[in-house]
């Protein structure tokens, strides 16, 4: 099948490559003519494992092609995938200027039946106004042409991209028309062998979905993060509690988790903009608010954990003149994202404190210098090693595995206050304690045993 992509960040991309990998032959669209001769040269723009390797072979072997020109894209390809950014705009809200710039394109360079995608996270109502907006632009140049406009999600995990775009548990399609439902089913039939993942509902269903499994997954986050703040005045371990409930197949293990807040292009994002989308509906979305307070309270909490470490140990004082070491700045393992990441919030709140940073992140380096450039109070390291040296304290913000066993003697010796705040709990207080670190996690009752001993 012949397809276009607009778009080439993370979804279109990772589709793109997708579906090409499958045999079908995909247009990559883009504005950025930089970012386009890149990829090209096999630079992509973006760390996702296995992604480099996808769009190189497919790339080399003709099926994959890259460009900016949209109206080639259009007029050579039977199904359009609308796959552009919508940022927030400064109310929180959605901005789909992007994608009704792509339904311009279409409308004016169209030329015979088209099946156009809606990839992108849109607000719900967003198919309708895609349609208006092509319609508009045909009536304007007198164009008659049939088209559908559908509604298909996406559900891809940064870090297993690649893997959740070739192996969807579920193909959401939203559209009434049988023509656009089967050329959807002749689409995805190489990924839908196994039993038949698709599920067919309305456009708008479709739209809130996509809106609601994110608004799930980020209240999971919320809730256990809750609770684990909790269990630190109750003194009792979060890890133990959500092992206790994990067990029950009601609830599952899957993001229940206790950490230092979530981040990235997605929940932050989307809870957002349901938030707004039901504002405007005069609809007080309660948890959805408190499921946002929550996790924007937790992104502070390693600070202060810190402030409270300082404030009552021998070291007590403010943090002028500290040097941190932070590994892990990705807002999570397996990418170089670090939009709303928990990290950032860190090291702008230890630099409001006097204090020095010392990070290293294995894919998010060359991300942190384009965000902070240089400072004199942040060093990028190229090693977690290199970033204990001459540190006072440990902080964990991404929970990489190569993080989870270091030698620990080498943490004993380089570190001058030998205290480690751990943000995504990896390491065993317990072990903590015996080989002498004063170890802060998230959750896992110190307080109640400070309050105690006190």
């Amino acid at each position: 099948m012949k397809i276009a992509v607009f778009g080439t960040g993370y979804v279109g991309l990772v589709q793109g490559a997708v579906l090409a990998d499958a045999g079908h032959r995909v247009i990559c669209v883009d504005v950025d003519s930089a970012k386009i001769e890149n990829i090209k040269q096999g630079v992509i723009p973006i760390f996702e494992p296995g992604l480099e390797q996808l769009v190189r072979e497919n790339y080399s072997l003709g099926r994959l092609h890259f460009t900016t020109d949209g109206k080639q894209a259009v007029v050579e390809s039977e199904i359009i995938f609308v796959a552009v950014g919508t940022p927030p705009d400064g109310d929180g809200s959605a901005d789909i200027s992007h994608v009704l710039n792509v339904a311009e394109t279409i409308g004016k360079n169209m030329n015979a039946y088209k099946v156009v995608v809606n990839k992108s996270t849109v607000p719900v109502g967003t198919a309708d106004k895609v349609r208006n907006k092509i319609s508009a632009v045909l009536a304007e140049s007198r164009a008659s042409f049939d088209f559908d406009v559908v509604s298909n999600p996406e559900f891809l995990k940064e870090g297993a991209a690649v893997d959740d775009c070739k192996r969807p548990d579920r193909i959401v399609i939203g559209t009434t028309s049988k023509k656009a439902e089967e050329i959807m089913r002749e689409l995805y039939a190489p990924f839908n062998r196994n039993h038949d993942k698709i599920i067919l509902m309305s456009v708008r269903s479709a739209e809130l979905t996509k809106y609601a499994s994110n608004g799930m997954l980020a209240t999971k986050i919320s809730f256990m993060n809750e609770m684990a703040n909790l269990a630190e005045l109750l003194g009792a371990d979060i890890e133990e509690v959500r092992q206790g409930i994990g067990a029950d197949s009601r609830i599952g293990y899957s993001f229940i988790y206790a950490g230092a807040g979530y981040g990235g292009s997605c929940f932050p994002k989307d809870v957002r903009a349901l938030i707004r989308t039901a504002q405007s509906l005069d609809y007080p979305v309660q948890i959805l608010n408190a499921v946002e307070s929550v996790n924007d309270a937790q992104k502070h909490r390693l600070l202060e954990l810190i402030d409270r470490h300082y404030s009552s140990s021998k070291n007590a004082g403010d943090l002028n003149g500290k040097t941190f070491a932070i590994w892990g700045l990705a807002f999570k393992p397996q990418t170089d994202d670090m939009r709303e990441a928990t990290s950032r919030v860190v090291m702008e709140g230890l630099w409001q404190r006097g204090a020095r940073v010392q990070a290293y992140d294995p894919e998010a380096m060359d991300e942190a210098h384009r965000i902070y450039a240089q400072r004199d109070d942040l060093v990028l390291c190229d090693s977690k090693e290199a970033a204990l040296k001459g540190a006072d304290a440990l902080i964990i913000c991404t929970e990489w595995k190569h993080f989870w066993s270091p030698e620990f003697d080498d943490l004993h010796a380089q570190l001058s206050d030998r205290a480690i705040f751990d943000g995504r709990n990896i390491y065993d207080p317990d072990k903590m304690k015996q080989l002498g670190f004063a170890y802060y996690g998230i959750g896992r009752g110190q307080s109640c045993v400070e309050n105690e001993i006190a």
